[in-house]
């Protein structure tokens, strides 16, 4: 197996606003006073992404991710002069994927073929049920016809890869209605669905005053229907929540679960670079104010600091051991810098507990591992160690 000496090299861009908070979301999102400062906001991330290109010379660009907030509510013009700017600024991938998310709640066809001719060519869209009566209990804005709609609007706009995003786990939900929102999702013919069970996060309103969800036992009904059914529809689970058809894995966030490089520009963005001194792990400002009037200085970086071994030993297991097909020993040496006798102990100790098996060549989580994947993972961290 060869391993480039550096990593890919990934490049996130964070558009920060929603018309409105859901109250389980705990991303950096802010909810629209009046209108959003497109065209401030634009001439800052350029002056951001050009203030880092140092950080990675001449790299090439392999995947861009547009996320949020709410990046489909950018006009299409702003993504194109965006798109052209950063062209202008890092060596892009002939192949690159570009992906964009979208709320169906604020497309239409016209944007998305805008989209499409802007040079984004893969969507992520938000629809999270098909039920209106759990999307009102989510707070969404759109309902079950926008949601349908914005997925016919992707295929009418020529994307042949898009990703549908689902959640289940989600107030009073039982294994068929979440199998209604799947065999839904797939009628639909995306590319790629994420499946993530609904989790109540400090800070959310969802975590301050929780709703009715389902069980434990529940919620394993419902994890195991979704995984088969979506299996048995040819989607292949490649990490804890994505499946997808032949080919159509997304490219960046696999480089993330690898422990590739990536820039970040835009408000609370973060940024992970590898350099000849070790790993740095940057983040910018996360008011979108103190992010437009610092973008382009130093000022914008909130956050600066080099990964220590035990930072580089959980971070890479963090991400890697989520992957279906595990990871290979080679590539956590190559990523980390570290020898793998560095996590002998915690190896051991998880296959004692029967969370990991290996062969030598590959670490791969056994049936209770994924069961159980927070345990097993706490084992890599440095806490635990």
């Amino acid at each position: 197996m060869h391993i480039d000496p550096l990593p890919p090299l990934s490049l996130y861009v964070h558009l920060p606003w929603c018309v409105r908070k859901c109250p389980y979301c705990d991303f950096n999102s802010h909810a629209m006073r009046d209108t959003v400062p497109e065209a401030r906001y634009v001439d800052a991330l350029l002056s951001d992404l050009a203030a880092d290109t140092a950080l990675v010379g001449q790299r090439i660009v392999q995947t861009i991710f547009f996320g949020g907030g709410t990046p489909s509510l950018f006009h299409t013009e702003s993504i194109a002069r965006l798109l052209i700017g950063i062209r202008e600024r890092v060596a892009l991938a002939d192949d690159a994927e570009i992906t964009l998310e979208a709320n169906p709640g604020t497309a239409e066809l016209g944007r998305f073929r805008g989209l499409r001719q802007a040079g984004i060519n893969r969507l992520s869209i938000g629809i999270q049920s098909f039920d209106d009566s759990k999307l009102q209990a989510l707070g969404r804005i759109h309902g079950r016809a926008e949601a349908l709609a914005a997925a016919d609007a992707a295929r009418t706009a020529g994307f042949g890869n898009f990703n549908l995003d689902l959640m289940y786990g989600l107030p009073q939900q039982d294994a068929e209605q979440a199998l209604t929102d799947v065999a839904t999702a797939i009628a639909q013919q995306p590319t790629h669905i994420s499946a993530y069970q609904l989790t109540l996060e400090p800070n959310t309103p969802f975590y301050g005053a929780p709703p009715p969800l389902p069980d434990e036992q529940a919620i394993d009904a419902i994890h195991e229907t979704v995984g088969k059914t979506l299996t048995a529809h040819g989607y292949q689970q490649y990490e804890v929540s994505a499946y997808a058809c032949a080919g159509a894995e997304c490219r960046h966030n696999r480089n993330y679960w690898e422990f590739g490089d990536y820039l970040g520009i835009g408000a609370g963005a973060h940024a992970k670079i590898s350099r000849s001194a070790g790993v740095i792990r940057i983040a910018k400002a996360r008011h979108p104010d103190a992010y437009l009037r610092d973008a382009g200085t130093g000022r914008v970086r909130a956050e600066e600091r080099r990964l220590t071994p035990d930072d580089l030993i959980g971070e890479f297991m963090l991400n890697a051991l989520r992957l279906h097909g595990g990871v290979s020993v080679e590539l956590f040496a190559a990523r980390t810098g570290l020898s793998v006798d560095r996590i002998e102990r915690p190896r051991l100790a998880a296959q004692k507990k029967g969370l990991l098996t290996e062969d030598g060549i590959t670490l791969r989580p056994t049936e209770l591992g994924w069961r159980f994947l927070n345990d097993l993972i706490a084992l890599f961290l440095p806490e635990r160690r």
